[in-house]
């Protein structure tokens, strides 16, 4: 079921204002994060409107989590972090998903948890749409089917 007032549900406009469009994936959509002081952040976004991981059965949660991990490979193969930090929010946006969060030792907040940092860091679609393109390869790479 989708949420007509749900950014990941709807796409478009109101999931651009946050986030760039890389593929879909088996149970989700992945998103370049747009602010990127952490280079690489990625987010998934359940294909489902689904408020928590608890209202999945075992089996999609369990393909969720695949997901997870597969879109955290490409970010490790593309981006080479030190060390990839996973978060799940959503006090005031009730869909799934997941931030992929790659870090980088020495770097900002390295040590801590990562901070949402709205606008700290954009860059331009140009730019998305090159770090997109080489998590799409990275994903075939790694024997990845892309649905449709």
């Amino acid at each position: 079921m989708k949420d007509n007032h749900c950014a990941y549900c709807m796409q478009g406009e109101l999931v651009a204002a946050f986030a760039y469009p890389v593929c879909p994936m088996n149970t989700g959509f992945l998103y370049v994060f747009k602010e990127q002081s952490k280079r690489g952040r990625v987010i998934l976004a359940h294909k489902e409107h689904v408020g928590e991981l608890i209202e999945l059965s075992d089996e999609d949660r369990n393909l969720f989590f695949a997901d997870v991990a597969v879109a955290a490979r490409a970010v490790h193969a593309v981006f080479h972090p030190d060390k990839v930090n996973y978060g799940a929010y959503g006090d005031t946006g009730h869909h799934l998903h997941f931030h992929i969060v790659p870090k980088y030792n020495g770097g900002d907040e390295w040590g801590g948890t990562f901070q949402m940092n709205p606008g700290k860091l954009t860059l331009t679609d140009e730019e998305y749409e090159k770090m997109a393109a080489a998590l799409r390869q990275a994903l075939h790479d790694l024997g990845y089917t892309i649905p449709q």
